[in-house]
């Protein structure tokens, strides 16, 4: 009996289907010819099949390395009900309980074992891994151990070197989504020998996107509301743990059941809410992007992103955890350009400056005991070195972990973590930092956001958008997008000269009320008082900021107030202007709004009625002139 026929033997024997999956049989059959590999699969494409398959068609032990326990703990629950010997090591385990597990290794007790990355740190762990006959090594979600994926994981950096400690067996690493530069990054960090690459289609035939500009929450609300009350079951994604209690709390005074989930409840409450929706107790979960990976219910019927993902990568990821069943489901992002800010904010806490980094390390070198230890939570350190972003402190401990400065350690009897200093004869001064890959590190992630913004602006379909993203070639229309089915900007259309001028001026006029700053253009005024400004107002809270002295006052005065105010709507939805949310609503430019200004972009808008207006002129402004 060939390998193959064996995997479909096993397929049948122990999960009961018929068989493979498109694409399945072809990775299956690269693996059990002992092949390293880098495999794309799409959620609910059933790539998790394609490592636990050869596993059980060996006699050796596959270590399965996977980012989240919740997603551990259910691949394992799922395996056990089915007869397989399988079982995970964590952090949630004692050192006595991993020590019996890795004994059952040796044994043979096992065929499967998921691993947490952060398990590689511990020079116990790769000891005690000496004798296990190691088969293969599968790498779930590998887009985490590129730094140009959207999850990236430094506990992910240090695979290529442990599998080497562990004498090098098979490596397939397999992932949802990656674009091509991830795929290189992780054959390049894996050091992958001669891999086979599979890529399955992206195209997901059965979901329908939809991509819906809003300019107010209450609009969100109200499309929210409407989804809901169309389909059952489903995963509300917020950006922030604030956000997802504040809409999980309006979906349950609307009487509807619902879950929240997010980064800031203890592991208990998380496994407790995950098994809930799972169990099919509640049926709608508001989440943060740490829910969703690997869960295991096929009839989601929809996905509403609440505000824009930081990537086009994380976006089709998330949004494809709807119609894994093959049925149709929808898909809808509700669009407000301020909630890039959001975004913007986990950019900067990602990307420590090389500034930041430094004095992190001259905390650490402060604080170390004799043993050059430090017994010091993140948030000490974010106080003590007086950081705005805890993010940007954790980030900055990442980058020195992976230039090998500081490691971090298993306080015993605790669940806290400690961290030590590898170099600690090395002053500050002296710590030598890739300030250019951490320069291109940022301007890549600044560019995945920009090119999600792209795709909320695109009037060509949506998911052709996203397969020409990855890579794939002449991707066809899907036909039931908003676009497809002509839903979406279909009053947009580019302006005629007339139009431009106006535009240009009035992006000329927002541009002199805002204030240029080295992160972008700040707001200082509401849209009344720029249209105020635009029309020539000669009121008293125009002229005592002295707004009549710019020289865009009154350079839209024939225009009127209602289609000025019309028209920055416009602006808005189009991504041309922005409304920053704080204490008071305040305008300002976008980059892309810069561009139209300056005349090196094209754009659409959907034009509101001019009746009244008169032709505009050009005289009166320099629209280069932005001093």
């Amino acid at each position: 009996m060939s390998a193959i026929d064996r995997a479909r033997e096993k397929l049948q024997e122990v999960f009961g289907f018929e068989d493979f999956l498109d694409g399945q049989e072809t990775v299956i059959d690269e693996i059990l010819s002992g092949r390293d590999g880098s495999v794309v699969m799409p959620t609910g494409g059933g790539k998790s099949l394609c490592y636990q398959l050869p596993a059980l068609c060996r006699e050796g032990v596959t270590l399965v390395v996977s980012p989240l326990i919740a997603l551990m703990k259910d691949q394992v629950d799922a395996l056990e009900e089915r007869g397989v010997a399988v079982t995970l090591i964590n952090s949630t385990l004692t050192w006595n309980e991993q020590k019996e597990r890795l004994d059952g290794m040796k044994s043979g007790a096992y065929r499967l074992v998921y691993i947490a990355p952060e398990r590689f740190r511990a020079s116990s762990f790769m000891s005690a891994l000496s004798d296990v006959k190691i088969e293969m090594v599968a790498i779930d979600e590998a887009h985490c151990l590129s730094q140009w994926g959207h999850d990236f994981r430094p506990d992910y950096m240090r695979l290529g070197k442990a599998l080497e400690k562990m004498g090098r067996p098979q490596c397939v690493a397999l992932t949802a989504t990656a674009t091509p530069i991830v795929r290189e990054d992780i054959r390049g960090v894996l050091n992958l020998r001669e891999p086979f690459e599979s890529i399955s289609g992206f195209e997901r035939p059965n979901l329908s996107f939809t991509i819906t500009p809003v300019e107010k929450v209450a609009q969100k609300y109200g499309r929210l509301k409407k989804v809901l009350a169309e389909n059952k079951t489903g995963i509300v994604y917020c950006a922030t743990r604030k956000k997802v209690e504040e809409v999980a709390e309006t979906i349950h005074s609307w009487g509807l059941k619902c879950i929240a989930y997010h980064g800031g409840m203890s592991d208990q409450e998380r496994e407790d809410t995950q098994n809930a929706f799972i169990s099919r107790k509640a049926d709608i979960a508001v989440a943060t992007n740490a829910f969703g990976m690997g869960i295991d219910r096929s009839d989601v019927r929809f996905v509403v992103h609440f505000e824009i993902p930081g990537s086009v990568e994380a976006y089709y990821q998330e949004a494809g955890r709807a119609g894994r069943d093959g049925e149709a489901s929808v898909c809808e992002l509700l669009f407000n350009y301020a909630d890039t800010r959001t975004q913007e904010f986990f950019i900067d806490g990602v990307n420590p400056g090389p500034g930041m980094i430094r004095d992190v390390y001259q905390f650490f070198l402060n604080e170390a005991d004799d043993s050059y230890e430090v017994h010091r939570t993140l948030d000490e350190v974010k106080e003590a070195i007086g950081a705005k972003n805890g993010m940007a402190v954790g980030a900055a401990l990442g980058a020195l972990i992976r230039g090998r400065w500081v490691e971090r350690f298993d306080v015993p009897g605790m669940r806290a973590k400690g961290t030590r200093l590898l170099k600690p004869n090395v002053l500050t001064r002296d710590l030598t930092l890739d300030e250019a890959a951490l320069e291109e590190k940022e301007r890549r992630d600044r560019e995945k956001l920009e090119k999600m913004v792209q795709l909320c602006y695109a009037n060509t379909c949506r998911q052709q958008w996203v397969l020409e993203y990855f890579g794939e070639v002449d991707a066809p229309v899907c036909g039931s997008c908003d676009v497809c089915r002509g839903e979406e900007n279909s009053e947009r259309r580019a302006p005629s000269d007339d139009e431009d001028l106006i535009v240009r001026k009035f992006l000329s006029g927002v541009a002199r009320m805002s204030r240029r700053t080295a992160a972008g253009w700040e707001g200082i005024f509401g849209r009344g008082r720029i249209v105020q400004m635009l029309l020539g107002s000669k009121s008293q809270e125009v002229l005592r900021v002295r707004l009549h002295e710019l020289k865009t006052y009154g350079i839209l005065k024939k225009q009127g107030t209602a289609y000025l105010n019309a028209l920055a709507r416009s602006l808005n939805n189009g991504g041309l202007i922005v409304t920053q949310m704080g204490e008071y609503p305040l305008v300002t430019l976008t980059p892309r709004g810069e561009q139209v200004m300056m005349g090196k972009t094209s754009y659409s808008l959907e034009w509101p009625s001019n009746d009244g207006g008169s032709k505009t002129s050009a005289e009166g402004v320099d629209l280069k002139d932005l001093g």
